[in-house]
């Protein structure tokens, strides 16, 4: 016997404002098909003005509890992956905590960009098998309308709001690549290429500054690293790609995502993908993926999913898990 994190419930939650690229043309030299050509993307989700990271957080959270058949006081944990965060403490994650009426356990928050969901799943997995928690809530939410540049077209219609969530539960398996659950994470990060995507602000600077990217060089990178660690995740458990029921990556390009699979020698009916309704919603993005996958009918029990993300830092892993 061995035990595994299983996934319980799964739930999503978008801002109602939706903005279509043509809302763009108006104030950048750009236009639909321009960002349609070079991302895939046709729309995204902005927070209103009073809206914040933990509000998404929370609203995707209940989502993923109601599917588990649980409340706030089933919870040991909650582990939230965010690079906006409401304020500079405290996390978040205790705010989703208060909210949900979990008065046990501990919530913190993870910071590792667009991989930072990748990187709380691991967390989570971690906890979950070294028995300090039974049931943890992962999260992935960011507001990364706060901090676009609205003059560099170049990365303002690249991003969007939301959040995702599931519910991890310690479950006995086999120990076998047929358990369902959590069955192998990869983690890396270089400091090296740190000036290829960051924010030119902080704490410390005393400002909130604005992303900044060089998107070639983030492209190039991508594809390479995402396709080798979801290899790493899958050798670790004992499987190939052609195990593989569903690729479902972190949402930033759809030519980065296309990329990957090809690299991956799976087709893209394989590939879960919803960067053209939502943007680049960094850590919100793979869970959202994952919430919407359930809901269309494509992600069933059973099924086996490769899910894999690079990030600022640069900060990039892959999870291995069956559904």
């Amino acid at each position: 016997m061995a035990s595994r994190a299983v996934v319980t419930g799964v739930g999503h939650y978008l801002p109602e404002r939706i903005v279509p690229n043509a809302e763009f043309e108006a104030t950048l030299d750009t236009s639909d098909e321009w960002i349609r050509t070079r991302s895939g993307i046709e729309r995204r989700h902005f927070a209103a003005k009073d809206e914040t990271t933990s509000d998404l957080a929370t609203r995707a959270a209940e989502a993923a509890l109601e599917d588990a058949g649980l409340t706030g006081e089933d919870l040991d944990a909650i582990v939230l992956a965010t690079s906006t965060a409401d304020l500079t403490f405290p996390s978040a994650a205790t705010m989703v905590q208060a909210r949900l009426g979990m008065t046990k356990g501990f919530a913190f928050d993870v910071q590792a960009v667009c991989a930072g969901f990748v990187y709380a799943l691991s967390n989570a997995n971690a906890l979950i098998l070294s028995g300090q928690a039974k049931r943890v809530l992962v999260i992935g939410a960011e507001t990364f309308s706060r901090i676009m540049d609205w003059t560099d077209r170049s990365t303002c219609v690249l991003f969007g709001d939301g959040a995702g969530a599931l519910v991890l539960e310690a479950q006995n398996g086999n120990g076998t690549a047929d358990d369902r659950g959590i069955l192998s994470t990869d983690l890396n990060s270089d400091g090296r290429y740190k000036d290829l995507l960051y924010v030119d602000g902080g704490v410390s600077t005393q400002s909130t500054g604005h992303l900044r990217m060089q998107g070639n060089q983030v492209f190039r990178h991508a594809v390479d690293k995402l396709a080798k660690t979801a290899e790493t995740a899958l050798d670790k458990a004992g499987l190939n790609s052609g195990d593989v029921d569903w690729i479902v990556p972190h949402q930033a390009n759809i030519r980065i995502i296309q990329g990957t699979a090809k690299k991956m020698g799976l087709p893209m009916e394989n590939v879960v993908v919803t960067v053209q309704d939502h943007g680049n919603t960094s850590a919100a993005s793979i869970p959202l993926a994952l919430s919407v996958g359930k809901e269309r009918g494509q992600i069933k029990p059973g099924d086996l999913i490769v899910t894999e993300a690079i990030g600022g830092g640069l900060a990039w892993g892959a999870v291995v898990l069956r559904w």
